[in-house]
């Protein structure tokens, strides 16, 4: 046994581990009320980073007002012969800017309408076009968020597509693709 037992009861013994433990605990407390009245430090702050010009693109769209007056074309030449139709503008990322939902046009139209905007842009063709390629590549119609039926334009600028017209609810996907049409020929003028 050490020499330091048996100088010790059991009770000294006990008393002395309980002091000892008081103390460390103790100075345990004192270093964490130490840290907590001491002044926090300031934490990181995060600034921007600058990206070069060769990091960073630029992209043209449609303002509102050329996108509404081009839903507006569209709208007008479907009234004008007695056509309930629904008409999308979308923009380059394919985001919907303008949707005019003509009197009496079905629910369907809506959504249809979008979708071929979408469609158009995305592959700068219109969606009379692309319908026929489904012969060869079938399995584009799977590409979520399109519709390969004829109603949609797309606008360019540079030959690049800045923008999607769509149309959907007249009798047939050629009238779509016509007020469509009629809508896109509104930007240029």
């Amino acid at each position: 046994m050490n020499p330091v037992h048996k100088k010790f009861s059991r009770r000294a013994r006990v008393a002395t581990g309980g002091a000892v433990l008081a103390v460390v605990a103790l100075a345990g407390f004192g270093a964490v009320s130490a840290n907590a009245s001491a002044p926090a430090a300031k934490p990181a702050t995060a600034t921007s980073a600058n990206a070069p010009a060769r990091a960073t693109t630029t992209s043209t769209h449609l303002t509102i007002d050329a996108a509404t007056k081009a839903a507006q074309a569209a709208l007008d030449a479907a009234e004008k012969e007695n056509q309930r139709v629904t008409v999308a503008v979308v923009d380059r990322n394919g985001n919907t800017v303008v949707t005019l939902r003509g009197d009496g046009a079905g629910p369907q139209s809506y959504e249809s309408a979008e979708r071929k905007a979408y469609t158009a842009v995305s592959w700068n063709a219109p969606t009379s076009q692309l319908a026929e390629r489904l012969e060869q590549a079938p399995n584009l119609k799977d590409i979520r968020g399109t519709l390969f039926l004829a109603g949609g334009v797309p606008v360019t600028a540079g030959n690049a597509p800045i923008a999607g017209i769509g149309v959907a609810g007249a009798p047939s996907g050629a009238l779509d693709e016509k007020f469509a049409q009629a809508g896109a020929n509104s930007v240029a003028r």
